[in-house]
């Protein structure tokens, strides 16, 4: 990966870009938004000898949930944990290219994975809260992160953010696993922006939930987008015509693995795709 750039502390590093918009990509960039806190440049990604993504260009716009879709095995996961380098703790990967955040390649020698992940946090298909209780769930990352404000109003603030501190304020020292698979869920959404960060990545969230769960999980998205970034996997194409502003197609064929096929805004990418596999993936002809 590229250098980092200038050096200073790791939060000027990777501070939010005060000299205007990056540089546009060389593709997959919708042309009327100019701020990105992502980039994602000529991103390729090798398990081993297995190439699971292949010059993936694209830019993520800020406050805006993106949606990335495709069959099973096109590289949408990887792609996601590629942003805040959860693919780097798999031995044998390798990658190439340029990850941006804030104009600041995530991969320089001078960027600290640690801070990565606290500034990009990640919300994952199965619900997996800490076997603590809810209080300890939220203070967790923020102690780490060496936290010094108020325990009870952060506590507060975060599980209002994620829509369930009606549910469990009676009983914050109730087990985090006592709770149902949509609390549950909900619950690490608020142990995730507890730690303030920018981007929240979501590998299917919504996944292992019930129809019930799913839409307050939905709902929620469309509150949490006014502070953060979201992008988000998802198979089921309906909930990323609900709740995303812009819209991933991946693919990979026999030649090239993990290609991004067609991106823009979502309404257009489901009612006028440019490309036939895209038209024809969102149709049901395959996949």
């Amino acid at each position: 990966m590229g250098p980092a750039g200038s050096g200073g502390s790791m939060s000027d590093t990777l501070g939010r870009a005060d000299s205007g918009p990056v540089a546009a990509p060389q593709q997959a960039t919708p042309e009327h938004e100019a701020d990105h806190v992502v980039e994602v440049r000529r991103l390729s990604l090798w398990y081993g000898e297995v190439q699971a993504l292949t010059d993936v260009s694209m830019g993520f716009p800020r406050n805006k949930v993106t949606a990335l879709i495709g069959p099973s095995g096109c590289g949408k996961s990887s792609l996601l944990r590629t942003i805040n380098r959860m693919n780097e703790l798999i031995p044998g990967v390798r990658t190439e290219g340029e990850v941006l955040l804030n104009d600041v390649d995530v991969y320089g020698k001078n960027v600290d994975s640690v801070e990565v992940r606290r500034r990009v946090g990640m919300v994952f298909q199965k619900p997996n809260p800490f076997p603590r209780s809810i209080r300890e769930n939220i203070l967790y990352g923020a102690k780490i992160n060496g936290y010094r404000g108020d325990y009870d109003e952060l506590i507060e603030r975060s599980l209002k953010q994620a829509a369930i501190w009606d549910e469990v304020k009676s009983n914050l020292k109730r087990s985090g696993l006592a709770l149902s698979g949509g609390q549950q869920q909900r619950l690490c959404i608020a142990r995730a922006v507890a730690i303030s960060p920018e981007v929240l990545l979501m590998d299917e969230p919504a996944s292992a939930l019930d129809p019930i769960s799913t839409v307050k999980i939905e709902d929620l998205m469309r509150e949490l987008v006014t502070n953060y970034t979201i992008i988000v996997v998802t198979h089921n194409l309906q909930q990323a015509a609900r709740v995303s502003d812009y819209t991933g197609f991946m693919l990979s064929d026999e030649e090239t693995k993990g290609q991004l096929v067609e991106f823009g805004a979502t309404n257009d990418i489901f009612t006028a795709p440019k490309d036939k596999r895209t038209e024809d993936y969102i149709t049901g002809r395959f996949g």
